[in-house]
């Protein structure tokens, strides 16, 4: 799936790992590198996870399409969010396929920051992830790409306006909590 995205962009695939200590990553490295043969057009580039995660906040445009397994890929999103601001702007999808114009896949969408228990019923919680990951799901499983473009829209439209949840306040932005944030963006859709 990584080589097809990096096909689809700028052509560069980046694939994390520790090979210079565990034996799984000599694996993943390896399997990586023969996957790479068929597609001699897009740059691969093996990078040790420490190298990677120290990258991302010196020049976070480096990278395009990154691979990795999911302990890492656990703990570099989460490090990845904060140059977004905050784990609850990002949405996330594990796909079934590559995304490809009129075919649908299979994918479990969610937030990154999963669940949030200690946010829950305080109104406080971000729910652009969550609402982005529905987004997302319009546009990878069922093939709604203008319904998917709408709900992002309404996001950026909300941000543009200066609303705020607690996590990505700013001074001179309007406060709001959880229920409100997602009364303006679907105000948005609907309007």
């Amino acid at each position: 799936v990584g080589f097809e995205l990096a096909r689809g962009r700028r052509k560069k695939l980046v694939s994390v790992d520790k090979a210079n200590v565990l034996e799984s990553s000599r694996l993943w490295r390896q399997v990586a590198t023969e996957v790479a043969k068929d597609y001699p057009d897009v740059e691969l580039e093996h990078m040790l996870v420490d190298a990677c995660a120290m990258r991302l906040i010196q020049n976070p445009k480096y990278f395009d399409v990154l691979v990795t397994e999911n302990t890492f890929g656990d703990i570099l999103t989460d490090e990845a969010s904060m140059l977004a601001g905050s784990m609850g702007m990002l949405p996330s999808a594990s796909l079934a396929g590559v995304p490809q114009e009129g075919v649908n896949i299979f994918g479990m969408y969610e937030p990154i920051h999963g669940s949030a228990p200690r946010r829950a019923g305080l109104n406080m919680a971000n729910p652009i992830a969550t609402i982005l990951s529905v987004a997302m799901m319009l546009r990878y499983s069922l093939g709604l790409i203008k319904e998917a473009q709408t709900i992002e829209s309404a996001v950026d439209g909300v941000l543009q306006q200066g609303y705020r949840t607690y996590d990505i306040m700013d001074e001179g932005k309007t406060k709001v909590g959880t229920k409100e944030m997602g009364d303006l963006i679907t105000g948005k859709v609907g309007g």
